[in-house]
């Protein structure tokens, strides 16, 4: 009987330890599911924007909020792809990613040179670009490059190659507190983003890495070379066929 007893209380103890464990566990369960719901409500905003981008041009980006907040305002007019020149397109193209039409959002020859150079040079294409530009924010924080990679395929998907560029050529920045092509044409060279030379729309396409330390209007050398590698470059992608899905 004395056994009997000494197990009932054993078991009655485990119980007890059981049931504070799954007590004390609770709270973490329940903060796991509701940050489980936040996480598929968040993605859920997001698809039904880029749906909505689709068709809408985003209002504004993150950037140029926080630039707005900066400097006072900002500069930027909505131009339509149409109303671009076609040269200003092929050399923004040439000098961020001249693969543009031949991948699906990912150039991974590009990632595979970046790797071997141990990451010293970037490998975003341009759909990379547009989807940080547009829902997410600057820096290389590995939260917001697996977001970027996650909501890439979408916007490839979703809203095809002439769109992805109008919508980058919308909202790049070109200069401090200048974004988009139409505040850049007019900020350098006081003209509209179609009527704009190769070589000018060259030296813009040249800004593009570092739009705050670089000048379109006032080029040194090196953003000289550079330019005419991309005047280069724009007329090869448009030669073999790497402008088409834009064009």
């Amino acid at each position: 009987m004395a056994t009997k007893k000494k197990t009932s209380r054993t078991s009655g103890k485990r119980k007890a330890r059981s049931g504070l464990s799954q007590a004390a566990g609770a709270p973490f369960r329940v903060a796991l599911k509701w940050l489980g719901r936040g996480a598929l409500v968040f993605v859920a905003v997001l698809l039904a924007l880029i749906v909505t981008f689709k068709f809408v041009n985003p209002p504004t980006t993150w950037t140029m909020w926080s630039e707005r907040q900066r400097l006072g305002a900002v500069d930027q007019q909505w131009v339509a792809l149409e109303e671009i020149s076609p040269v200003l397109a092929r050399s923004v193209v040439a000098a961020e990613d001249a693969n543009f039409c031949n991948h699906w959002g990912f150039d991974m020859r590009a990632i595979r040179e970046a790797l071997d150079e141990g990451g010293n040079r970037g490998a975003s294409t341009i759909t990379q670009q547009t989807v940080k530009n547009v829902f997410l924010w600057q820096g290389r924080s590995w939260p917001r490059k697996a977001m970027e990679a996650v909501l890439t395929p979408f916007v490839e998907a979703i809203w095809g190659k002439r769109r992805i560029l109008e919508i980058y050529l919308n909202v790049a920045e070109f200069d401090e507190g200048a974004f988009g092509v139409d505040a850049a044409a007019f900020r350098y060279f006081r003209t509209s983003p179609d009527k704009l030379t190769p070589y000018q729309s060259a030296l813009i396409a040249a800004v593009l890495p570092d739009p705050k330390d670089r000048s379109a209007a006032k080029p040194t050398k090196f953003l000289a070379r550079r330019a005419q590698s991309i005047m280069d470059g724009a007329a090869t992608i448009k030669n073999d066929g790497r402008a088409s899905c834009f064009e």
